[in-house]
């Protein structure tokens, strides 16, 4: 095994350094692909990231499975709506990522109307919940890691047989610059994305017999409305939180559930552009991370020091070359 220094590890080298600032490009030299034949089940489609989505890789010619739980509800019928009008090939099914007979039902019903497995999964469901640590009680920790996580899992392993009986397909988890780094006060959101990189990672790896890609996608702070359910989970944890936790927290737990969305300029498209990108790429050459922002990307250097090590680490390994499959 070689040897891993400190100076080492931070020098780098150029090849994994692109594929780091991989998703920095895309986004900035935006180019439209076609996506013609191509299936993509997205989940979390009644707003943000993967609304947008559904209606781009439509546009773009994919057929859609757009999924959102509580169905029928205005914001699948708008959808709907919005498909009829344009031509657009876009399905409107239920899925719940927190009920495995619904994630079951749910994929089944997409590879049934794709006539065969399905291309793609975009896990972009998640929600967050603000606040201390220490006020996040088990109600909370379990809604956030249940959603965020344990959904990403379920849905993996519903599309995963037949992707494998094909010999193809794309894994995008849609992860967060707080996978890598962390912010105080963000309760276990971070705690969650950096449980979804490692189960994105690990997945790449184990996927490399069979074909198929793992890119996770790292978006900063855009301006969706992820953050009114945010302050309706918050507001929430926030009036039944017991003194006895919240006292060392006074002036943050009275901002809790009060975000009101503003400060954000980006744009939100260039989340789904730069998926659009990744599904276009042919299989074994998609980067394993996409950092996606309008901004300062902190994530960076933490993704090609990682990357790094994992090569250094276990690249000469029985598992090298799977490792260096997915890194290089």
């Amino acid at each position: 095994m070689p040897d891993i220094t400190r100076r080492s590890l931070l020098a780098g080298t150029a090849a994994l350094g692109a594929v780091a600032a991989t998703g920095v490009r895309a986004q900035e030299a935006y180019t439209p692909r076609n996506l013609s034949g191509t299936s993509v089940l997205i989940t979390g489609c009644s707003s943000g990231f993967g609304r947008l989505g559904a209606e781009h890789y439509a546009r773009a010619g994919a057929k859609v499975f757009a999924t959102m739980r509580n169905l029928p509800r205005p914001e699948g019928a708008e959808l709907a709506g919005l498909a009829a009008a344009e031509g657009l090939d876009i399905h409107i099914l239920e899925i719940d990522v927190l009920s495995d007979e619904s994630v079951a039902a749910g994929v089944a019903e997409a590879e049934r109307i794709n006539g065969g497995p399905l291309d793609v999964l975009v896990n972009n469901a998640g929600i967050g919940i603000t606040g201390p640590a220490e006020v996040q009680d088990m109600e909370a920790t379990r809604l956030i890691f249940d959603t965020n996580v344990f959904g990403c899992q379920r849905m993996v392993r519903a599309v995963l047989p037949g992707m494998r009986a094909a010999g193809r397909g794309l894994i995008i988890p849609i992860s967060s610059q707080l996978g890598r780094v962390i912010v105080p006060y963000s309760g276990h959101y971070s705690a969650t994305k950096f449980a979804l990189e490692a189960m994105g990672e690990q997945l790449a790896y184990e996927l490399v017999p069979h074909g198929i890609d793992v890119a996770i996608v790292e978006p900063g702070g855009y301006p969706t409305d992820v953050w009114v359910n945010r302050n309706i989970y918050t507001r929430s944890l926030r009036e039944r939180a017991e003194e006895r936790h919240t006292s060392g927290y006074s002036a943050v737990v009275s901002r809790m559930g009060e975000e009101d969305g503003s400060g954000r300029s980006a744009d939100p498209m260039d989340v789904p552009r730069a998926i659009e990108q990744l599904i276009a790429m042919a299989p074994g050459t998609r980067p394993l991370r996409m950092p996606v922002s309008g901004g300062f990307v902190p994530q960076t250097e933490i993704n090609r020091v990682t990357a790094e090590t994992q090569v250094g680490w276990l690249g000469q390994s029985g598992f090298g070359d799977a490792i260096r499959a997915v890194h290089d």
